[in-house]
């Protein structure tokens, strides 16, 4: 579901407004002009940006859903590369997204309902500005990471092909064992695995999120086949396309170095993903397997935070000491349903466990939504 932020060089391009684009109050204008945040009003069929002719540098985007779907709220570059997001946006809730742009054209998108390519406005960046890399502490934080991402992909790639191996074989109990172990390499990486395009649902599409036109394919099309309709026997070509798939979209991620914004952003993206997809059972819904998604989430999170820790430990330690206590608390909540080397089954988890599940992911959401805005404080 969550097709995390990213950060992107980008030529000029010639981009398509979408309907129903157009439009602010003057208070948003007045706001905008002023330099504070940009106000987008989003409803069933509009998206009103406030401001679409900007300075490079950080923005942040104020998005009030006024209609009445849940709505997502998108800055594209070119070919559709996610430079930032906000999902699941209720109706009449107000959500912030900082982003750093560097010059050249990107699109502003809301989906209501999150479904389908949005209602979009071009987003024209002008300028010379400094990037926040620029900055050495910034730029250390970075190419952590990077080693980080790194360390992942390999075993994302060793261990997605043990499991198209045994789908391939017809070994379904070994492809069940295997099938959370390397969606946890996956899960982990999220910040800069879904950049690409149509990779990431081909990847980790749900059947019930599919745009129109597109084939459900990747890991949750095999684990319907192993769980749902127990039928392997035609799964290879499926299992080979998610290998290729992702050895493809570990090559891009490998050349990929996310801005520090992106890394905060990621970090709070990473627990969204929980609240909406694991904490639900939505994820993986054939398998229930969730909580190893869940932990993966959760390690990908802090590995973003500790890239970025020498940053924040100077510009605003008592945060760092918040969110080393909140880290502390979701681990031990989630570690009360351990099984062995791995996890307790989702649909054998009672409600209160998933409410306390949930209460610790909020109670560590909260704090790291600050941490984009302490990153780009001067």
């Amino acid at each position: 579901m969550t097709r995390v932020n990213r950060l992107t060089a980008l030529a000029a391009a010639s981009l398509v407004v979408g309907a129903g684009l157009a439009g602010c109050s003057s208070d948003d204008k007045k706001d905008a002009k002023a330099g504070g945040p940009i106000a987008v009003t989003a409803t069933d069929k509009e998206c009103k940006v406030a401001k679409t002719e900007l300075a490079s540098g950080t923005h942040t985007f104020a998005i009030q859903n006024s209609g009445s779907k849940v709505t997502e709220f998108y800055v594209y570059a070119t070919g559709d590369r996610v430079i930032g997001e906000v999902e699941n946006i209720a109706p009449g809730l107000k959500r912030e997204l900082i982003v750093e742009l560097a010059a050249g054209s990107y699109e502003a998108a809301c989906k209501p309902g999150m479904i389908g390519s949005g209602v979009r406005s071009t987003l024209k960046v002008t300028g010379e500005n400094k990037p926040l890399t620029d900055d050495a502490a910034l730029a250390a934080a970075t190419a952590s990471y990077q080693k980080y991402v790194q360390s992942q992909t390999g075993a994302l790639i060793t261990k997605t092909g043990e499991f198209v191996d045994a789908v391939k074989a017809g070994d379904a109990e070994k492809a069940k064992a295997l099938f959370p172990i390397a969606r946890t390499y996956w899960e982990r990486i999220e910040p800069v695995a879904e950049i690409f395009g149509d990779l990431d649902p081909a990847i980790d599409g749900r059947e019930d999120a599919l745009e129109p036109g597109q084939e459900f394919t990747g890991f949750h099309k095999l684990e319907k086949d192993l769980w749902d309709t127990k039928d392997i026997s035609k799964s290879g070509p499926v299992a080979d396309k998610l290998l290729a798939d992702v050895k493809l979209i570990v090559a891009k991620a490998n050349s990929e170095v996310l801005s520090p914004v992106q890394l905060a952003n990621g970090a709070k993206e990473l627990l969204d993903e929980v609240a909406t997809g694991k904490i639900t059972g939505e994820e993986d819904r054939y398998s229930h397997t969730d909580l190893w998604d869940f932990a993966a989430n959760l390690e990908g999170s802090k590995a973003a935070i500790a890239a970025l820790r020498p940053v924040l430990e100077k510009k605003d330690a008592a945060l760092v000491k918040t969110l080393d206590e909140q880290f502390a608390a979701a681990e031990a909540a989630l570690n009360k349903h351990r099984d062995g080397d791995g996890w307790k089954f989702h649909d054998k988890l009672s409600k209160d466990d998933l409410k306390t599940l949930s209460d610790a992911i909020n109670a560590l959401a909260e704090p790291i939504s600050k941490v984009a805005a302490v990153v780009v404080k001067k």
